[in-house]
């Protein structure tokens, strides 16, 4: 085996190319997650700067799926999504999504439609969805003028990223 390649939790040569290596709870599979953010306008980055900063939202879910030995193989940024939409169901129906992941409740409530309505859904579907739960991160000024300048950039051939 060479540098570069994978093992599983065993210490075993990895064998599941497609689904990865190692991951939840040893058993040689990661579990891959679908980050929602919300998508919200500009225009409320005073009144709420989490909700605009998509990124943000990204980013911790990402860590949440980091510590759990995760990957994130889909970030979703959507506002008011029907729960019965493609885009959260494609990779589900392709088998390349196992949980979805969003930073709060709240986060969920302004990303669909009805949070009640895609819980079920994902409980039919036997899909986890899960909320990080941590305290969103406080914006002074200078953090609310860079996700102003960042997402304000996007006609200058700049994607928010």
């Amino acid at each position: 085996m060479g540098m570069g390649d994978k093992r599983d939790a065993s210490g075993m040569p990895c064998r599941e190319v497609s689904r990865g290596c190692g991951g939840a709870a040893g058993r040689g599979t990661v579990v891959r997650v679908a980050a929602i953010a919300s998508l919200t306008p500009l225009e409320e980055l005073e009144a709420d700067p989490f909700l605009v900063d998509s990124r943000s939202q990204h980013a911790m879910c990402a860590r949440w799926a980091a510590e759990r030995g995760y990957v994130v193989t889909r970030e979703l940024l959507v506002r008011a999504l029907r729960p019965d939409h493609g885009a959260l169901w494609a990779d589900v129906d392709a088998g390349l999504v196992d949980l979805f992941v969003a930073p709060s409740r709240r986060v969920l409530e302004r990303a669909l439609a009805s949070v009640d309505d895609f819980t079920a859904e994902c409980a039919r579907r036997g899909i986890r969805v899960e909320t990080v739960g941590r305290a969103e991160p406080a914006y002074d000024a200078q953090m609310k003028a860079s996700v102003h300048r960042r997402l304000s950039m996007p006609t200058a051939g700049y994607d928010g990223r």
